[in-house]
């Protein structure tokens, strides 16, 4: 039932019966607000509380699930709004219900040898990937867990920027407007949107996978939750290898996947005789292909939120850096060898883990920059990062240029990590 506000805003009421979902997008401008008005419903495995509002900004979409029935409210213009039958969220609270099982399972035991699930999402682009991955932790935390949601898909950002490795605990429901919280992430910078250096990304995944080990280790909570890993679209040729790479590195013991079968029995047949589970899940009817416009409007977006937060709460510091002051390197390039010591007819190769010193110049200019931990230049393979710097202004005379920062202050490192990674971002000056 649609109406007009006393405001003049567009009010849509829509009553969802049990286990149907009322699935919104907003349309490219403006955005939206939903408010549960009774019974009971949930948005991507988070709760709604009765009377709670959400705001959808412009470009988004959400579904609004329900187990047992109940009336939705969404005021302002949508792009669509319609309420479906067939939804696989049921499958979805039942692989919760194995894993979670498992979580209890290993807290109940006091032994360093009983881990809780590490599952991995997998399948082609825009079948819900990331979706699954937030459900399985929101339905997680209100089981009273903390699970590691890891981010390995350069493209998106779901932690934190685009074109980096992350993890963070997820110790609450999944904020709805504000996301993964990013109050302990763990980031490893690999500085491009694809994977054009198979050997350094398999590097950063093996260093997760250590680093998710010695958390382990050192905390039964953490250990008995596990992790949820979210995935590329990647799964042919290389893509797969690195999927098979994955899922050793980081010891996964549940695959989900996602929207396709042949995937489905290529890693069935492939980690057959492991201690490894493979399931196939249901893509989700609400799931629809995104545009390569959509796609870069999503990265900038998060771009934008991590310099000035999700509601443009925040005011990065802008400041000056002289080229004296500052080291940069890029990881990837020079040669492995001369032409003189290898076979004949072999050109010579690029080294693809060789730390490269960047001379500052005019390309810097719009280029999103990471403040590595690492204080030697021997470090920064290993070395995760403490966050980024977007470059405003190159000034070559002065031989300095000026950034910005999330929060004021000297940067923690002066060791800097440059990529492919470009931003044009608004409202810089």
């Amino acid at each position: 039932m649609a109406s007009d506000g006393d405001d003049g805003i567009a009010v849509q009421t829509f009553t969802l019966e049990q286990e149907q979902e009322l699935r919104v997008e907003t349309p490219a401008r403006g955005e939206i607000k939903l408010k549960l008005v009774d019974g009971t419903a949930e948005v991507f495995g988070a709760e709604i509380a009765v009377g709670q509002s959400i705001t959808c900004v412009s470009g988004r979409k959400l579904a609004v699930f329900t187990y047992h029935g109940a009336t939705i409210e969404v005021r302002g213009e949508v792009e669509i709004a319609y309420v479906a039958g067939e939804t696989p969220m049921v499958s979805y609270a039942n692989t919760h219900s194995v894993l979670n099982a498992k979580r209890v399972a290993a807290a109940s035991e006091n032994s360093s040898e009983a881990e809780g699930p590490r599952v991995m999402c997998v399948g082609p682009t825009d079948v819900g990937k990331s979706t699954v991955c937030s459900i399985l932790c929101n339905y997680a935390t209100r089981a009273g867990h903390a699970p590691l949601y890891v981010d390995l898909d350069l493209g998106q950002g779901a932690v934190t920027v685009p074109g980096t490795i992350c993890a963070a605990p997820i110790d609450a429901q999944i904020d709805l407007e504000e996301g993964i919280p990013l109050e302990m992430p763990l980031v490893y910078f690999y500085g491009d949107l694809t994977v054009n250096n198979p050997d350094y990304y398999k590097h950063i995944v093996s260093r997760l996978g250590t680093m998710l080990d010695e958390r382990s280790k050192a905390n039964e909570e953490a250990r008995a939750a596990g992790c949820v890993v979210n995935t590329m679209g990647w799964i042919d040729g290389v893509g797969l290898e690195l999927l098979l790479h994955a899922r050793e590195a980081l010891k996964i013991d549940h695959v989900l996947v996602i929207g396709q079968e042949r995937l489905f029995g290529q890693l069935q047949q492939k980690l057959k005789g492991t201690d490894c589970q493979v399931f196939r899940l249901q893509k989700s009817g609400g799931v629809v292909e995104r545009t390569p416009e959509y796609r870069r409007a999503s990265r900038d977006r998060m771009f934008k939120e991590y310099f000035y937060g999700a509601t443009g709460e925040l005011a990065p510091a802008s400041q000056t850096a002289y080229f004296s002051k500052i080291s940069i390197y890029r990881i990837g390039g020079g040669p492995r060898a001369p032409t003189s010591a290898l076979p004949i007819g072999q050109a010579p190769s690029t080294d693809p883990m060789r730390v490269t010193p960047v001379v500052p110049s005019t390309s810097l200019l719009h280029s999103v920059l990471a403040v590595s931990h690492g204080k030697t230049q021997g470090d920064l393979l290993t070395s995760n990062v403490a966050g980024f710097i977007y470059i405003t202004e190159v000034n070559m005379m002065q031989k300095s240029f000026t950034y910005l920062s999330p929060c004021p202050g000297e940067l923690p490192s002066n060791v800097l990590l440059s990529g492919n990674l470009k931003w044009l971002g608004e409202d810089v000056k």
